[in-house]
């Protein structure tokens, strides 16, 4: 076991942790939302945005970093179409996810100001709640993308 091995694993839970927080935050997001209920939606966005800064954020730092090591030491040139295609991939992925950043801290506030008032949520949070949840689909699909590419390494 060299440093190749502690790459790969690196870059394999770099995956992980990006395709596994993201599910897990869409799915305590989600559940929150179907309750109505403004604090526990204040509550589970405010713990969504912590692991979205500790997790997601620092998996989105190693990725790229892992994965241009992982292919130099292995003499795999960064031009190869299916590395290309996976970089797109990773953009498209950070397109959507950054704004969905900024609509949970948002959200949060909006969840947290209506639980203060005793008011229920107000619309600009649905609407939010809505882009945030339309969000989710592109850039899931992309991770999934890279990951089957990673693995696949298709000659395309």
């Amino acid at each position: 076991m060299g440093p190749i091995f502690l790459i790969k694993t690196l870059h394999v839970i770099g995956a992980t942790v990006l395709l596994g927080t993201g599910a897990g935050i869409a799915f305590f997001m989600v559940m929150a939302d179907r309750t109505r209920d403004a604090r526990l939606i204040a509550h589970t966005a405010g713990v969504v945005v912590v692991a979205d800064v500790l997790f997601t954020a620092s998996a989105i730092v190693l990725q790229p970093v892992t994965g241009i090591v992982l292919a130099a030491v292995e003499h795999q040139p960064l031009g190869q179409p299916w590395i290309l295609l996976s970089l797109a991939l990773y953009l498209v992925a950070g397109v959507f996810w950054l704004p969905v950043v900024w609509i949970q801290l948002r959200v949060r506030d909006l969840a947290r100001a209506a639980a203060a008032a005793g008011e229920p949520l107000p619309a600009a949070y649905h609407r939010l709640y809505r882009v945030w949840f339309a969000f989710g689909f592109p850039a899931f699909a992309a991770v999934i993308a890279i990951i089957w590419l990673m693995v696949a390494k298709p000659p395309l």
